[in-house]
């Protein structure tokens, strides 16, 4: 099979904006005057947002933690100044 063949899962949204979405939508469901029916779909378009948010997190902390491994694996800690020299 080739790859244009292959069927690829959409990229996430950047974190920010998922994080820029959901703060409209809370901002959006604290003024109160949404039918009920839209407030729904507005609170589960924020579950769903809150997820990505957590899910770009998660990779990233795992990427801050295969920088910092040592040679045994071991993560090491170091001032951020040490990090960002290098």
């Amino acid at each position: 099979m080739t790859q244009d063949n292959q069927q690829k899962t959409p990229p996430m949204p950047a974190f920010e904006d998922s994080l820029g979405q959901l703060e409209a939508l809370v901002k959006q469901l604290e003024q109160g005057d949404l039918p009920l029916e839209d407030a729904l779909k507005a609170f589960e378009r924020g579950v769903t947002l809150t997820r990505q948010c957590q899910q770009s997190l998660r990779a990233a902390e795992q990427r801050v933690e295969q920088v910092l491994a040592g040679p045994d694996g071991s993560l090491q800690t170091r001032p951020f100044n040490d990090v960002d020299a290098q």
